[in-house]
């Protein structure tokens, strides 16, 4: 059997570097079958450069129709796995048809690439940038080789940043007021408020905030939305007084966050909730859920 499986050999070795790998910075990116890798971060605008080598087995050539080096941005959603939505499309043309005896090297260059959106891994959608090189073969299938990169876009802090101030209750049982200092935060930033209780007619338990994410991905019928809870913070433990008032100061940095995705591409959404959970003795929950805006900020060189 031995020789049937050699058949099915690929012809060649592709390997894809860029021409800064060495000093650009690499983050990790989880892929397909839940292996995670070390890849190159990039942000909108920036050259995609590099060199591309084909080396043939000992004793091959690689008879083609050409070589090309490709630059996608797709989409992808997991109910319909293996469709890719390209956003981002580029291409180059590297060599014409003909034959590799031996190692050859294409260098390439991508410039001011547009990557208007972040690389996102979520529950039913995927968001990813490739670098796609292919072997252009009639008969025999053509050879493809892939390199993922991620991408990440920065936001100045916003000009207005209103807090959010909003009042919750049980007529003549319970009334509060809540209020957060700002309505959008950097992925390291510190969410501080405070709680007042107005009017306590109900024996509470406890407090607790917690961060939501929730994830909707496609339209119509299609609508699947996701909701998670990423962080749960306990406020207070026992039963509040009237006119007490709880401060509230949750570090977002420990938790997994994105940035607020916004309708990309007609394909998805991602945001972001802060959710406050009373829970009486009788174990009732009363909650009141408020959306902030998360961005990432430059992060500065220290």
């Amino acid at each position: 059997m031995n020789y049937l499986i050699g058949a099915f050999k690929p012809a060649c070795n592709i390997s894809i570097t860029f021409s800064d790998g060495k000093i650009r910075k690499q983050v990790p990116l989880k892929k397909e079958n839940g292996h995670t890798v070390m890849v190159p971060l990039f942000q909108s605008q920036e050259n995609i450069a590099g060199k591309i080598s084909i080396e043939p087995f000992q004793g091959k050539k690689v008879d083609h129709n050409g070589v090309k080096v490709e630059l996608l941005g797709q989409i992808e959603m997991y109910f319909d796995r293996g469709n890719f939505y390209d956003f981002t499309s580029l291409v180059r043309e590297l060599d014409v048809p003909g034959e590799i005896y031996e190692k050859k090297t294409y260098p390439f260059e991508f410039s001011t690439v547009e990557m208007p959106y972040e690389t996102y891994n979520g529950v039913h959608v995927r968001l990813r940038y490739v670098l796609k090189v292919t072997i252009s073969r009639g008969y025999a299938g053509s050879i493809i080789e892939y390199q993922d990169f991620v991408v990440r876009n920065y936001s100045s802090p916003p000009s207005i940043n209103n807090s959010i101030k909003m009042e919750v209750g049980i007529e003549d049982c319970l009334h509060i007021e809540f209020e957060y200092n700002k309505s959008k935060y950097h992925l390291k930033d510190v969410i501080i408020g405070k709680i007042y209780f107005l009017l306590v007619r109900i024996k509470i338990k406890n407090m607790d905030l917690e961060i939501r994410r929730r994830e909707s991905t496609g339209s119509g019928a299609n609508t699947h939305v996701e909701t998670e809870t990423l962080a749960k913070f306990e406020l207070m433990d026992g039963a509040p007084v009237r006119g007490e008032s709880i401060p509230i100061r949750l570090f977002l940095s420990p938790y997994e966050l994105t940035p607020t995705h916004r309708n990309i591409n007609n394909k998805f959404s991602v945001k972001y909730y802060l959710n406050l959970v009373l829970v009486d003795e009788e174990d009732r929950r009363y909650f009141k859920q408020q959306e902030i805006t998360i961005y990432r900020l430059q992060e500065t060189s220290s």
